[in-house]
């Protein structure tokens, strides 16, 4: 990692875990620590934000330059590798100093810091594509040893990747656009044929609906992707996932440099989004977090897989092993 980019990062509060892996404190975490709220995440499906540590162990690299991001970019080849095994307790422990000083914050119960002491999920979407990091299936399949739940949010770009590696708790594939033409437009990626690399991984997703839980993140911009829904619908009904989310994008951070206020679609439009879409295929909209700008659709027959309570469950009987040497809960 170049040392001025890295100097930056770190003045933007990254704390870095390995030479390309980075923690940030997600805000939805700092809020729900002070008692003011919770990531959509929780609404929709249990993760519980001040047990999450937003990561990346890719910061270094993204195929994409998504004009609605708003992260920086930044693409540098892997000189070395982080170990998977070793950025797991490097992040947790950059999570676990980066919230230390709520502990000492009136407005923060204290049950809840003492909670959130004990990691439980990883959310894998700080910045960069995950899936580009060599030993990503190792990583993956190491949190899912120490029954740590995850998210991936992947581009979608890198199919063979995807095939062969370990499968997290939930499986996010970004979908930001009905056609080829669009797609270039709004997610500009370096490969001409990176859309059909997406469409590729959109075939193959139906083949892994008992393997885990997939969702289809759509993020939405006004009068650049919100038409053309009997296309979107095809897509969607083709990936057959369980979880659709539609979500607006916000005029914050690298994205004010590309587009405008006006790109923001407001959460009714987006409703009415949904509600189009309600009418070319199965999924139904089944709840919505409007701070956020964000919709969960479902279908009927998969509402029983919403909720993360047996994972949950299965850590909770677990951690009453801690004596297990091979197991570091922190």
């Amino acid at each position: 990692m170049n040392d001025a980019y890295k100097k930056i990062l770190e003045k933007q509060q990254y704390m870095f875990s390995g030479k390309h892996t980075a923690v940030k404190v997600c805000g939805w975490t700092k809020k729900a620590l002070k008692g003011e709220g919770t990531c959509y995440k929780q609404r929709f499906y249990g993760i519980q934000s001040h047990k999450c540590v937003q990561m990346a162990p890719s910061i270094n690299f993204c195929n994409f330059d998504c004009t609605f991001c708003w992260r920086d970019r930044y693409n540098e080849p892997y000189e070395s590798v982080d170990d998977p095994k070793e950025i797991i307790d490097k992040s947790i422990d950059a999570q676990l100093k980066l919230i230390n000083g709520f502990g000492g914050n009136d407005n923060v119960n204290k049950k809840v810091f003492d909670d959130a002491q004990d990691v439980a999920h990883f959310a894998i979407s700080l910045t960069g594509e995950p899936t580009s990091y060599p030993k990503i299936s190792k990583f993956i399949e190491n949190l899912n040893k120490r029954k740590i739940s995850s998210m991936i949010v992947s581009n979608g770009s890198f199919p063979k990747v995807l095939k062969k590696m370990e499968m997290p708790t939930q499986l996010y594939i970004s979908l930001d656009a009905p056609d080829k033409k669009t797609f270039i437009e709004i997610d500009r990626p370096d490969k001409v044929d990176s859309w059909e690399d997406l469409m590729e991984t959109i075939e193959w997703l139906p083949t892994i609906r008992d393997k885990t839980r997939i969702a289809l993140r759509l993020t939405l911009l006004r009068n650049c992707n919100m038409d053309n829904i009997e296309k979107w619908a095809e897509l969607l009904n083709k990936a057959n996932v369980h979880f659709i989310e539609v979500k607006g994008y916000m005029f914050v951070g690298a994205s004010q440099s590309r587009l405008s206020h006006d790109h923001q679609p407001s959460h009714e439009e987006l409703k009415e989004f949904c509600k189009e879409l309600e009418k070319h295929t199965d999924y139904k909209i089944v709840d919505e977090q409007k701070v956020s700008r964000v919709f969960l659709m479902m279908k009927d027959s998969d509402k029983h897989m919403r909720f993360l309570d047996e994972i949950y469950k299965n850590r909770n009987e677990l951690k009453k092993e801690r004596s297990d040497a091979k197991i570091n809960f922190i």
